[in-house]
């Protein structure tokens, strides 16, 4: 490896790191908010902040100038993308109010790489390798793991909260696995705007209807404000750059520390800490994580390897 590539690599090292610092942050501003107000009155002011850092940054890259290019057929594709992960994110942030520790959803949602795999291999019949199989067995029981509450009966298998984490998991597959087949129509700017805009036209009016009232504690509006901030704008930017130095499997693997950060910024931030076996599972999650990411770099390589030959 030269020296520039070295340093291109460090460059998309970093930026992963910090997009999974900042995307950590979602986990602990979000639960310290959900804590103090109803979820309805966090998403109203949330992704209504969201929308002012999404269209800095759309007017700031220019990107408004693809929207000329975007066909009628586009505006469906984008429309069905929204929906699903609208849905996607109603249930994360449900788990996040439910479930006592931040750490425990932070764990569990390492099962995304599982489903998308699985999804990739069954809609787009998507190859896999022993890398990923492996990967996705120990990431299942790292979910299972963590899941377990510990009780005998089957109604009560699951931890209370654990299962919206499961179904958010599920849709957000299907969500990007659609977005993979049309990413080249779509600038991930417009998919990021829609599920906002959506979800931030749904808690209005939700909020309308139910009688909530604008106000919330000053508390309560610093830390939406700073996870707006850090979250759905901070993390998908250093996200995207750090695409451009580094392979996507490469990135997922170093945004899997994600994890790490949520449990110190739980126990810095609560005062908690998940049980023995979260954290076994959680540990299991990011190893299956980075199986399944070195199987996709694997695979990418042998890809390469054959067109050169050829």
């Amino acid at each position: 490896m030269t020296n520039t590539s070295k340093s291109t690599s460090l460059k998309g090292v970093f930026f992963a790191l910090a997009a999974a610092l900042a995307v950590s942050s979602v986990y602990i501003f979000s639960k310290a908010a959900l804590n103090e107000i109803h979820i309805v009155q966090f998403g109203f002011y949330w992704f209504g902040l969201g929308i002012i850092w999404n269209l800095i940054y759309i007017f700031i890259f220019e990107k408004q100038r693809k929207l000329k290019t975007v066909t009628k057929r586009s505006w469906w594709i984008l429309l069905l993308i929204a929906t699903l992960e609208t849905l996607a994110t109603l249930l994360f942030f449900m788990a996040i109010k439910t479930v006592e520790n931040p750490a425990a959803v932070s764990f569990l949602a390492n099962i995304n790489p599982l489903f998308v795999t699985t999804l990739g291999i069954f809609l787009l019949h998507e190859r896999f390798n022993t890398y990923e199989f492996v990967g996705m067995v120990i990431t299942l029981s790292g979910a299972l793991m963590i899941s377990y509450r510990g009780d005998s009966s089957m109604r009560q298998f699951f931890i209370s909260g654990t299962e919206y984490v499961w179904l958010s998991g599920i849709i957000f597959s299907f969500s990007n696995i659609i977005a993979k087949k049309n990413i080249d129509k779509l600038d991930p700017s417009f998919l990021a705007m829609a599920r906002i805009l959506m979800l931030f036209g749904l808690s209005l009016a939700v909020l309308l209807y139910i009688g909530l009232p604008f106000a919330i504690p000053v508390s309560a509006f610093k830390n939406v404000a700073i996870g707006s901030v850090l979250g759905p704008f901070l993390t998908a930017l250093l996200g995207y750059i750090s695409m451009k130095y580094i392979e996507v499997s490469k990135a997922s693997i170093v945004r899997s520390v994600r994890s790490l950060f949520v449990l110190a910024g739980a126990f810095l931030y609560f005062g908690l800490f998940p049980t023995k076996i979260q954290i076994v599972g959680g540990l299991l999650t990011m190893a299956g994580v980075v199986f399944i990411s070195l199987g996709k770099l694997r695979m990418n390589h042998h890809h390469c390897y054959s067109l050169i030959k050829d």
